[in-house]
């Protein structure tokens, strides 16, 4: 793509922010004090882009609230992923027939990947008459404008045309108080996986101007942000569409450069970009962590192939023992897709083989959901859901066997954590994690909370190492 056509002009950003003024004139006339609820499922991007809603939301004058019986505008942000996510969305527009029922004035609205659907868009303009206002991931931008039409109108408004995609910066963010925060530095997808529906909601690759990047994380850890995620579909594919002869080791070795107390994180890898130089450029980084989430979903090349992954079991070794071997101690995690249409138990236990060569720290596993429009969703899929919860259920017992060794040999060691809230345990009230971002529940005050502390391990679970500060 062209990226003049991709950059959205400041003009069109200028033009939503007076749609944000009408609203909030809208409102004082009434002397009307709205309240949104924000509900977004899914990844991290789309927490990112929940955070911008809640920025142009805040700019229209309204506040927040967690309940959708006290809101006047209920956003569902939504994820195309997995069934189960979709399922639960609608589940949630039913129920907001009883909050539109006693507040007619509200408006609701579905957005994210869902949205982008047509199949689901369509549901919603037949099935869900209560929903005021749809738009998919390209149209975010211009939700001022899109919430007024339906204020201005009082009619439904769908903003779902197949678009390419665009960036736009300089949108307002709302962020959770703490000490984490999300930096979108690209938006969309190439890869085309056979079981992904992403490429087709979120459109192509764009990479965000590294400056742009550079500014928005130096701005989080001035204002005391210590844990920074880097998010994109594919992260180590950034870059390839500015044509500067910049990647995303050079980002992260410009990002290492601005001083604080932080930590970076990133997510998405995909096997596929990984190189020898991100690896050598996170080992030299001090504010880079040490925890490599690089997901592999089969460790069968078969089923690889048929995924279009484009990489074999061996690259994807070999990647990993490099990694390893320039960042010993490194923390290691990964997403497991099992079930694949036409796999056969064989294929699924050389999956469960290579979680045993490699000993990950932890893993995100899944029984395969189709996901139509895909291709893989047309694929044969002889082996019945007991076959692949038979599987899965092996797979599980294998990684939490290997997670519950790997904490029990933190116990008596000290560790440097970045304390990051509450917990729910009484005995251990407050939550941390360390570089590698294990989970730590720590005994101490919640005066601590946003600092980085030493602590000594003094028990584990499979999911958890409990301590106290040194």
């Amino acid at each position: 793509m062209n990226r003049e056509n991709v950059l959205i002009p400041e003009a069109d950003l200028a033009r939503q922010r007076g749609f944000e003024e009408k609203i909030r004139a809208m409102f004082a006339d009434r002397q009307a004090h709205p309240a949104a609820c924000v509900d977004t499922f899914g990844c991290q991007q789309n927490v990112a882009d929940g955070q911008k809603l809640m920025g142009m939301l805040r700019d229209c004058g309204f506040t927040f609230t967690e309940d959708p019986k006290e809101a006047d505008l209920v956003i569902l942000n939504t994820c195309a992923v997995r069934e189960h996510a979709e399922d639960r969305v609608f589940g949630n527009l039913g129920a907001l027939t009883h909050t539109k029922k006693e507040n007619p004035e509200q408006v609701i609205c579905l957005c994210g990947c869902m949205a982008q659907e047509q199949r689901v868009s369509e549901r919603i303009r037949r099935s869900y008459p209560h929903v005021n206002l749809v738009f998919g991931p390209h149209a975010l931008w211009k939700f001022p404008e899109l919430l007024w039409q339906v204020y201005e109108g009082r009619k439904r408004v769908f903003s779902v045309d197949d678009e390419h995609g665009t960036i736009a910066e300089g949108i307002p963010v709302v962020r959770e108080k703490g000490v984490k925060a999300w930096v979108s530095i690209m938006y969309g997808c190439n890869n085309f996986c056979s079981y992904c529906i992403v490429p087709y909601v979120r459109g192509r690759e764009r990479s965000r101007d590294p400056q742009c990047v550079l500014e928005e994380v130096r701005a989080l850890v001035d204002a005391g942000y210590k844990d920074i995620t880097l998010l994109g579909q594919n992260v180590n594919s950034y870059g390839n569409d500015l044509n500067i002869g910049y990647d995303f080791a050079d980002l992260l070795a410009d990002i290492d450069q601005i001083p604080g107390e932080y930590l970076i994180r990133f997510m998405s890898s995909h096997p596929k970009d990984a190189t020898k130089k991100l690896f050598d450029t996170m080992a030299r980084c001090s504010h880079v962590a040490r925890q490599l989430h690089l997901p592999f979903q089969s460790g069968n090349d078969r089923v690889l192939r048929e995924m279009n992954r484009r990489y074999t079991r061996a690259q994807y070794l070999e990647l990993i023992r490099y990694a390893k071997s320039v960042m010993p101690g490194l923390v290691l995690t990964s997403d497991v897709i099992i079930g694949f249409p036409g796999e056969t138990e064989a294929e699924a236990m050389d999956t469960v083989s290579l979680v045993e060569e490699v000993g990950f720290d932890a893993l995100f596993t899944f029984i395969y959901s189709p996901r139509p429009g895909t291709k893989a969703a047309e694929m044969p899929d002889p082996a019945t859901r007991q076959e692949k919860q038979k599987w899965f259920d092996k797979l599980l017992a294998v990684q939490n066997e290997m997670s519950a060794k790997l904490h029990a040999a933190y116990i008596g060691k000290t560790v440097r954590v970045l304390v990051d809230g509450e917990s729910d345990d009484p005995a251990y009230p407050l939550s941390s994690r360390t570089e590698g971002n294990r989970l730590v529940r720590l005994t101490g005050d919640k005066a601590l909370i946003g600092q980085f502390l030493d602590v000594k391990i003094t028990a584990s679970n499979t999911w958890a190492l409990y301590g106290e500060p040194v």
